[in-house]
């Protein structure tokens, strides 16, 4: 039964704890949204065995990533608009239908073609998913302490599911096969699907206003050419005449995007929403905070397996004090907004993940390395996933229950770009300083310079939150 929203949330400063139904509504959310997360990193290690059981070429694997951001990034706004349209459970549980179905597909491919058709499915339901289980879990909690819990909650779970689906990629593989890094989907989809009708509120408009189709359709496109651009670039090189001409196509239909919304009776993305500092400061800070800690990941990887020369698996394993410190940061976020604000908790994780990182710079050829790299890691966990949680509030905060999948979808599409921008941006610094054929040496000599720069980002991003915004503010 659809419910009436208020035009405008009203901050609890009384309840803090959380009653039956809504530890059980959080349950449910948390599990859809780890399984998400581990969906994001869980191949992976296993695309060498995928290729060789599936006759990929060596230069087609990318694709198996590729068509799972392309539709992962670019149908997540409009499907966080459609959630408020027509219903976020709804979305939901149909996109877990799809996530488990495609799954299976995935799992049970016989040749690339249905392998990628299954992705572009795990995508298209990431889509819709992402965006509608946080407007479900944003509106399921009132402003305040319990939504910075449970968004906490959440955050640590997303970032310890990335993590751990690097782990677990390389476990299954190692002891099953890859087709079981998809099938681990269908049981757990499966059982959201069956425990969320009964627990979770539908929650959409009582009058819904016409979708913006040409809007739509240019935001889609242009998020599309976007990270065609980006995926490509870090394949390719940033000189690649088809990455340069996706980039620009995408920015030029994201400009028309932004003047059909202009004109637009009933816009997908209200101008009157991108006017707001939260919305607009937290995703900036969200986006920093994506892309310097998942292209972190991959610079480390590179460090493991070619300077340290690890396993696939010894590496994925490494990072687990990576997911030990994001759930660690996770669980205390709310406590640190609640004492010092959400800015303050912005800048103070900020500038906590840049020192983890920048100590990365003292990483030297010998296995007596490791034990600076799991301290960095952990302490920059922890920072990161203050400054994610700290995002999260940000941009959903003041906002009607009526625009939460719209801020949800504005918050997933940052997640989105930011996780695949990272990745080529320093790929590309460490191929520049290492050269074609690089050796250890050459390989930790680009690692620490796309490190240098990846702390430089951490604090740009301290600098836009903390002091533009209160100069803005003011």
């Amino acid at each position: 039964m659809a419910t009436a929203e208020a035009t405008k949330p009203q901050p609890s400063t009384t309840a803090r704890k959380l009653t039956k139904r809504q530890r059980i509504v959080l349950l449910v959310l948390l599990v859809a949204q780890f399984m998400l997360a581990v969906d994001f990193s869980i191949l992976n290690v296993a695309l060498p065995a995928i290729g060789a059981g599936l006759g990929f070429p060596l230069g087609e694997l990318q694709w198996i990533g590729t068509a799972f951001a392309l539709s992962a990034a670019g149908f997540t706004l409009l499907f966080g608009r459609v959630a408020d349209l027509f219903g976020r459970r709804r979305l939901f549980l149909a996109g877990l239908a799809v996530l488990g179905v495609s799954s299976l597909v995935g799992g049970l491919a016989t040749g690339p073609g249905v392998l990628i058709a299954a992705r572009v499915a795990q995508g298209l339901a990431t889509a819709a998913v992402t965006p509608a289980g946080l407007a479900l879990l944003t509106t399921s909690f009132p402003e305040g302490p319990l939504r910075e819990r449970a968004l906490g909650l959440n955050g640590a779970l997303m970032s310890a599911g990335f993590t751990a689906g690097a782990v677990l990629g390389g476990v299954l593989t190692d002891l099953l096969s890859w087709r079981w890094a998809f099938f681990v989907n269908v049981p757990v989809a499966l059982g959201v699907l069956l425990a969320a009708p009964g627990v979770i509120r539908e929650s959409r408009p009582d009058v819904r206003p016409k979708l913006d189709l040409p809007g739509a359709l240019s935001v889609t496109l242009g998020l599309l050419a976007l990270v065609y651009g980006l995926t490509r670039a870090g394949l390719a090189g940033w000189a690649d005449p088809l990455a340069l001409g996706a980039l620009a196509l995408g920015a030029v239909l994201l400009l028309v995007f932004g003047a059909v919304e202009r004109r637009a009776a009933a816009p997908l993305v209200p101008l009157s929403v991108l006017r707001r500092r939260s919305v607009v400061w937290g995703n900036l800070a969200g986006l920093i905070a994506f892309l310097t800690e998942t292209s972190l990941v991959f610079l480390l990887t590179l460090y493991l397996q070619e300077v340290l020369d690890f396993s696939a698996l010894a590496a994925g394993l490494s990072f687990g004090v990576l997911g030990l410190g994001t759930v660690l940061g996770g669980a205390t976020a709310a406590r640190l907004i609640a004492a010092t604000g959400t800015r303050a908790t912005l800048v103070t994780g900020g500038l906590v993940q840049a020192a983890a990182t920048a100590a990365l710079l003292l990483l030297g050829q010998g296995h007596s390395s490791l034990g600076l790299l799991l301290v960095a890691t952990f302490v920059g966990g922890v920072g990161n996933m203050f400054v994610i949680v700290g995002f999260m509030v940000t941009a959903t905060s003041g906002l009607p229950d009526r625009e939460q999948g719209l801020a949800t979808g504005l918050a997933t599409m940052t997640q989105q770009i930011g996780i695949t921008m990272g990745t080529p941006v320093m790929s590309a610094i460490v191929a520049a300083r290492a050269g074609a054929h690089p050796s250890a040496p050459a390989v930790l000599d680009g690692v620490a310079l796309a490190v240098l720069v990846n702390a430089a980002l951490v604090l740009v991003g301290v600098l836009a939150t903390g002091f533009l915004r209160r100069r803005t503010d003011s």
